[in-house]
Formats: C-alpha cells, structure tokens, sequence
C-alpha cells in the first residue's frame, strides 16, 4: 500500500512532489495552496483531479492522506504543523521548525503526543558531500571534532520586497541568524555524540546597504555557539549581501588529527582535506551537492539531497525508525538561532539556549 502524501504550499513543494509522487511507496493524493492558479498548474502537471485541489487546509487534512509535506513560509508552521500531528499525520516539515521560542516548543509537545511521526526537512545534511564527510568522521579520520564554522550567504533581497511596489513579504520579518539550520544541520550532524548547543551570542544588528525592511536586511549576522561538551561553532549569515552566483554555502570542521572543507563560490566544488597520519599536505576533493551516479530524476534540486532525504524519510516510516530530525533534534537546530538574534539586539551579550532533556 502507497503512502497518500498531502503537499501544503505547492511552490516550494514542487520539488517534494515529484520525489513523493513517484516510485511504488508514496502518491501525491492532495494540494493545498492559497494561490488557486498555482494549484490548477501543479495538478495538471501532476495529473491530478481538480477534486485533489484545497484551498482549506482543514478539508485537505481530512482529505484520507496519511503524510503532510509542509512546504509554506515558516510563520505557518506552528498552526499547521501541530494540527496535523494532532490529526495523527505524519508530518514532513520545511525549515526552520517554526519562527518563535514557543511555537517550536509548541510542535514538540504535539509530536510528543501524536501517532504521527515529525521530522524536519533540513536537506543539507543530505548533500552528497556531507553524507561522505560523515564516513569520514566514523572511520575517526578527524579524531574528536572540536570546532566548526559554516556560512550561508544568500543575496535574496528580490524575496524581501518588491522593488516596484514596495510591498513586503513574509522572510522581510525574518532575521538572517534565524534562518540557521542550513549552517547548524550538517555540522551538528557531523558532531553527533550526543551534543548540543548550550550558549549563544551574536554580533549584526545595522542594515547600512538596504536602510529599510529590519531585520531581513541587516548586512550581516555572526553567531557563536558553545556546546554542552565544549565544542565551539561559528556561523554567518546574510541575506542582502553581494556575492556571485551561486549563493555561499561553506562547512569548515577541525578535530584533534585534521580538517574538511568544501569552496564558498561553487556548489559542484573541490574542497580540501587534511588527515594527519595520512595526509602529508592538504589533499584536494570532491565536494558535490549532487551524487553523479544518482538517477537523472533524483538531480532535482539542491543537488540529489531533496531525492535522498524524502526517500530517508519513507525509510523511518517504512521500518518504525525514529528520524535524525525528529522534533527533539529540530528544536535543537531552530532555536540557536533565534536565542542569537535576541543576543544580537542586546548589545552582543551570551545568552542560554533551552533544551529538553
């Protein structure tokens, strides 16, 4: 029997549509959208009725699907996230898990209590090129993992406001620090042990290129994290800054016998490595979001990590595993960064960030 999957929010589900809508374990059963034309197109790519077509998202839950794909900006996560857990869905969550303290401990509590199973969508755990660091890392290549950084820095100002009109959208509220689980993903992935993020602080609270639209448009936020077990990361984010085509996305992880790291201006990327004992000099490798034996359809976007995280997902409901991002690990991933930005604000001062044991 197919998994009937519900996508909510068609524009960036697209990509998860077609992962779920093929092969002999899931079918697209149900669209929901606001935007009635942006339904009727995906419908008809997706050869669907126009029955399978929500505007309500109640209706649509009740719609018989098994799995909901949340897909809609991340102010609508909480409200939707946590009434499809309490309807039992399982729940395959965009990033971040939601834009407040409370709304993400909100989701936790109802994952605790559903018979559906969360997980958060962080697909840069599942670059190819992270997937193989983390190979690296449980051969003990790298020894003790000590420190991290990671930046992404993504020029998106077109997103932030329309230049000709002037009307702003939802990421115009969304501070560049709490759009961290990119950067906080693969690294606390890569970490493992049991650690988390303790302490946060953070520096980046002046929008001198674009004056207008705080807090989306502040050059620049830089954050530090201290873990349970001591561990230091840094992570800088930005989302009005200048940089080529196409967009930063750089992991650096020291331990105590070498280093990895990809380039900061590729995506298709040759980074480096060092291995003491093995290495005599810094070693060049592949750093590829896409894993170039993957099946054509699987390149879909971002690399094949969209294809292999939603095939991940199946796994755990396939097999009753608990995923690596349940809600305890997304909890862990989304609210640094929003204890940083209210570190920021404060004059870069450290603050203590929540978790549940």
């Amino acid at each position: 029997m197919k998994y009937k999957v519900g996508i909510v929010g068609v524009s960036r589900g697209g990509s998860y549509m077609h992962h779920f809508g093929r092969g002999t374990r899931s079918e697209i059963t149900a669209l929901c959208d606001l935007k009635e034309a942006s339904l009727a197109a995906c419908a008809e790519e997706m050869h669907l009725p126009k029955e399978a077509c929500y505007t309500d998202y109640e209706a649509f839950l009740d719609s018989g699907i098994d799995i909901v794909v949340v897909s809609t900006p991340i102010p609508f996560h909480e409200e939707q996230v946590v009434r499809a857990l309490e309807k039992g869905k399982h729940v395959f969550s965009e990033v971040t898990m939601a834009n407040t303290l409370e709304g993400c401990t909100r989701i936790r509590e109802a994952a605790k209590r559903s018979a559906g199973t969360y997980m958060m969508a962080e697909n840069y755990i599942f670059f190819h090129f992270i997937q193989e660091w983390k190979k690296y890392v449980e051969a003990g290549y790298l020894g003790r993992i000590h420190y991290a950084e990671a930046e992404y820095i993504h020029n998106i100002r077109n997103l932030l406001v329309d230049t000709a009109s002037g009307e702003t959208f939802w990421r115009t509220y969304r501070p560049p620090i709490h759009y961290c689980s990119h950067c906080l993903g693969p690294i606390m992935a890569l970490i493992g042990d049991g650690d988390y993020i303790v302490k946060a602080t953070a520096s980046g609270n002046k929008n001198t290129m674009v004056s207008d639209f705080w807090p989306s448009t502040i050059d620049i936020q830089v954050a530090l994290f201290e873990t349970k077990q001591g561990r230091g990361i840094k992570i800088a984010r930005s989302q009005v800054t200048p940089v080529p085509e196409p967009h930063t996305v750089y992991y650096s992880v020291y331990g105590t016998k070498g280093f990895l790291e990809n380039d900061r201006q590729h995506h298709e990327s040759v980074g480096h490595r060092y291995f003491e004992g093995i290495d005599k000099e810094t070693v060049p490798i592949n750093c590829y979001q896409t894993d170039v034996f993957a099946a054509e359809y699987a390149k879909k976007s971002h690399g094949t990590s969209d294809y292999t995280i939603a095939n991940y997902f199946l796994d755990c409901l396939d097999f009753g595993r608990t995923p690596l991002l349940n809600e305890d690990f997304a909890f862990e991933l989304t609210v640094p960064g929003i204890i940083a930005h209210e570190a920021a604000c404060q004059g870069n001062v450290w603050l203590d960030v929540p978790h549940f044991e």
